[in-house]
């Protein structure tokens, strides 16, 4: 608990066994209340080591739902549990735990109700490991977005976030996609509805056990980012009503 906020970490897995412990051992537990980790259908035995290892709520789906679709039983079990803070932390330690007291200060304190850690605010992504052509497609795809919704974020495609829980009761998640590009259309919302989002420096960590599209998907995702924002776009002026945009 920070400043009397309930805070609930969730982790939304596949395949994650290798690296869960790793992650789990940098979690402050001094601040974090819970853990709620899903595991969408994976072929190792995550949900099975979450377990022996103490997280409170693992729930494992019997089909794989997609990353959009983890994210949505995760944010609702968050919801049961009475957080008042959630943060994302994929378990596959790409994203450093010890982030954690920042971004949920950053909610906590009412200055940002949605925090997002950035891996390009830093300057190290590449020299963590990731591959250029990411980093590029990065660049080129926040550039866009920014146009787009007139924020000014240094990356939307980070999968490490914290939110403010009544911010995301005003979110209609299940609107979104079940797959990747999910998180594009969860911050287009937030965008949308007027709130302000913040960002932390977050040093990343690519190698062999950490999760990463391939490049036939990274294409999808950047086409279906590309459509998010022009939606966006059409909505923020005026020439055609967006989902995206509080009625």
């Amino acid at each position: 608990m920070i400043r009397d906020h309930r805070v609930v970490v969730v982790m939304p897995a596949y395949n994650a066994a290798r690296t869960l412990e790793k992650t789990l051992a940098e979690v402050p537990r001094d601040i974090v209340d819970e853990i709620v980790l899903v595991d969408d259908a994976s072929q190792d035995d995550t949900a099975d080591l979450a377990r022996s290892l103490g997280i409170e709520h693992v729930i494992r789906h019997d089909e794989n739902r997609g990353y959009g679709g983890n994210q949505k039983t995760c944010y609702r079990k968050a919801q049961e549990l009475g957080a008042d803070i959630v943060i994302m932390l994929h378990p596959d330690y790409q994203y450093s735990p010890r982030l954690i007291p920042a971004m949920a200060e950053l909610v906590a304190s009412g200055l940002f109700p949605v925090v997002l850690g950035s891996r390009i605010l830093g300057g190290g992504a590449i020299s963590g490991g990731m591959p250029v052509y990411k980093y590029l497609a990065n660049r080129l795809l926040t550039a866009f977005q920014n146009l787009c919704t007139g924020a000014k974020l240094s990356e939307y495609h980070t999968g490490y976030r914290a939110f403010s829980a009544r911010i995301i009761e005003q979110l209609d998640l299940d609107a979104n996609s079940d797959d990747f590009i999910f998180d594009n259309q969860m911050l287009a919302q937030v965008l949308g509805k007027g709130f302000r989002i913040g960002e932390v420096t977050c040093p990343t960590h690519y190698f062999g056990e950490a999760s990463s599209i391939n490049f036939r998907r990274s294409v999808t995702y950047g086409l279906g980012v590309i459509g998010v924002s022009i939606q966006h776009l059409l909505g923020r002026t005026g020439i055609r009503r967006s989902r995206f945009f509080a009625s």
